[in-house]
């Protein structure tokens, strides 16, 4: 495990809830439990703060990390995602982002691209990128912020032809790929959740800190699925699609290990003394 993804997995899911700020001796303390050297943390750490992902303070000689607003912004998107509930009916239009941006600024062509593929966003030309669900807003916050506006333009629209809605899928998404992903999370962790169900089930006792570990590497795995998932309206969806059982057993496993891993955290966190 990277350090720098399972802090993000470690905010996402636990510290956001706390106030968004956290002791560094905690954050190793927690991120230890995952095998990381507390080296390894703070570089980590240092490079979230270069990108402007956290914050630092210092209360006497202890330092405290928050989540910094474009942070938050992201855990708050990716959480949304993570745990989504059923979309409306899809309404037959199209998101449309077109862009055209000089080579000088090749740099930030790239970090479009990768935003673009991580809000759900397909290929559907080289500059040409398209989702089924309405993301304008997140697109215009995204240009803005990068300052390219004048590069980009967003449109929504609908499709005439030639391609029906699903072939249009199949162009920019490779679904069967997806498909095997679902496939390989379901073998994985089918067992692992039968297994503690029965353990619970026959009142054995389950050590919050293993809880805590097995959670939170649930959270970690499953959040891989927002940058290959475009999380696609039932409509578009193939007949055999494994996303939703994989959505159904990441949930029940969740519940299972939430508690625990809630207790193990609480006596682990130490927020900053408030002023």
């Amino acid at each position: 495990m990277k350090p720098q993804s399972m802090l993000f997995t470690i905010y996402g899911e636990y510290v956001r809830h706390y106030g968004s700020e956290i002791w560094i001796g905690s954050l190793t303390k927690l991120m230890g439990e995952f095998g990381l050297s507390e080296p390894a943390v703070r570089a980590a750490i240092s490079r979230m703060l270069r990108q402007g992902w956290l914050e630092s303070r210092k209360v006497g000689n202890r330092s405290f990390y928050s989540v910094s607003d474009r942070g938050k912004k992201r855990l708050e998107e990716a959480a949304a995602r993570i745990y989504k509930v059923e979309t409306d009916v899809w309404d037959g239009k199209w998101c449309i982002a077109s862009y055209n941006i000089p080579e000088e600024r090749r740099a930030l062509r790239d970090q479009l691209r990768k935003e673009l593929g991580w809000m759900g966003f397909g290929m559907l030309t080289t500059s040409t990128w398209i989702s089924p669900n309405n993301l304008s807003d997140r697109v215009k916050d995204l240009t803005e912020a990068h300052e390219i506006t004048e590069y980009v333009e967003i449109f929504t629209s609908e499709h005439m032809g030639w391609s029906n809605p699903k072939q249009l899928v199949q162009k920019c998404w490779d679904i069967d790929e997806i498909n095997e992903k679902y496939k390989a999370f379901i073998d994985a962790y089918r067992e692992e959740y039968e297994q503690l169900s029965a353990k619970l089930s026959n009142g054995e006792e389950v050590p919050d800190s293993h809880c805590f570990v097995e959670k939170t590497k649930l959270v970690h795995q499953y959040r891989k699925f927002l940058f290959i998932d475009p999380d696609l309206p039932q409509e578009l969806l193939p007949e055999l699609w494994l996303g939703k059982e994989a959505d159904q057993l990441f949930q029940n496993y969740y519940q299972l290990l939430n508690p625990g891993a809630i207790r193990f955290f609480e006596t682990v966190y130490e927020a900053a003394p408030s002023a």
